[in-house]
């Protein structure tokens, strides 16, 4: 039997498609030059950065970690060096002269927090109230910092000098008799502390002048209505709205004080009777003049934890404030 399959649809074979063309080599030349761009710029960063962290390494990192082995041994430089435990320790607090160091330090603290501390906010808050002259005081108020150190405790021991000094003089005609600034043992700690005040209370009385202007004036307005006088705004309205800076700016001048060096070397070198050894001058007398870098590693680890704990102090402050 035949099927008749005229006028049946007829169905018709799609072509099959054709299959998709490979990438050419023109598309893939872009991608493969923007990979090798971001390749070479993050190598060039990790090369800067390396180089950063290198130097920090070589230069802050390594000198502690080496003062820390020294502290465990007898070492002069001269001879092995011959480990000896917490013997450095044991001579180090057995001397007189370390309670005597710390001793000095923290009345020097003291007495630089009493004038270093409110000297400064004084100045920045006087300076604030003030509507001419302002830009020419605040740079003769920042002069003495950008004086080498040595410079200005150079010029304050011929303030000082017994004969032709000009605090002397002063006192001459006042009709006041001259005093022993620096060979007196109730004195010299507070000369001491009248140099490195003037030296370094430039920048204290800039960044008190900045958060002073940053005090909302209505606030000043407001306590001005109530009756308030100058005395009363700058407790109520100008401390506490400084709180936070005044707190930091104790802390970070704390840490500074207690390595105080360059006054007592220069000016009194830790005299009259050791009235002025502080811990960096006994720590230099151990290294250099007794010739025990054992011992004074020993030293510096000791000072390393006590400014360590005050570091720390500041740095969860300043986490917890931002």
């Amino acid at each position: 039997m035949k099927v008749d399959t005229v006028g049946a649809p007829r169905r018709t074979r799609r072509p099959a498609a054709d299959p998709a063309p490979p990438p050419s080599s023109s598309s893939t030349t872009p991608r493969r030059a923007g990979l090798r761009r971001r390749v070479t710029d993050n190598l060039v960063g990790y090369l800067f950065l390396a180089a950063g962290l290198l130097a920090f390494a070589l230069f802050s990192w390594y000198p502690i970690v080496r003062g820390f082995l020294l502290s465990f041994q007898q070492v002069n430089f001269a001879e092995p060096a011959s480990w000896v435990g917490l013997d450095n320790f044991h001579r180090l607090f057995d001397d007189p002269l370390f309670l005597t160091a710390w001793r000095n330090t923290l009345w020097f603290t003291v007495l630089a927090l009493v004038f270093g501390f409110a000297a400064p906010f004084v100045t920045a808050v006087v300076l604030n109230e003030l509507r001419h002259g302002r830009a020419y005081l605040r740079m003769t108020v920042y002069l003495p910092v950008m004086l080498p150190p040595i410079v200005t405790v150079l010029l304050w021991r011929w303030f000082y000098d017994p004969g032709p000094g000009l605090f002397n003089h002063a006192l001459g005609i006042l009709h006041l008799p001259p005093q022993q600034w620096l060979e007196s043992e109730n004195l010299s700690m507070l000369s001491l502390v009248l140099v490195s005040t003037w030296a370094n209370m430039g920048t204290t009385t800039l960044i008190y002048l900045a958060a002073l202007q940053g005090v909302p004036g209505e606030l000043y307005e407001a306590a001005q209505l109530d009756g308030a006088s100058i005395r009363q705004r700058l407790w109520h309205v100008t401390i506490p709205q400084m709180r936070f800076i005044l707190l930091i700016t104790l802390l970070l001048q704390v840490i500074g004080t207690m390595q105080v060096f360059i006054e007592p070397f220069v000016l009194t070198g830790g005299g009259p009777n050791d009235a002025t050894v502080t811990v960096l001058l006994l720590l230099y007398r151990y290294a250099f003049v007794y010739n025990d870098f054992g011992l004074a590693s020993a030293m510096s680890t000791v000072l390393f934890v006590v400014l360590g704990a005050f570091a720390g102090l500041y740095l969860r402050l300043t986490r917890s404030k931002g």
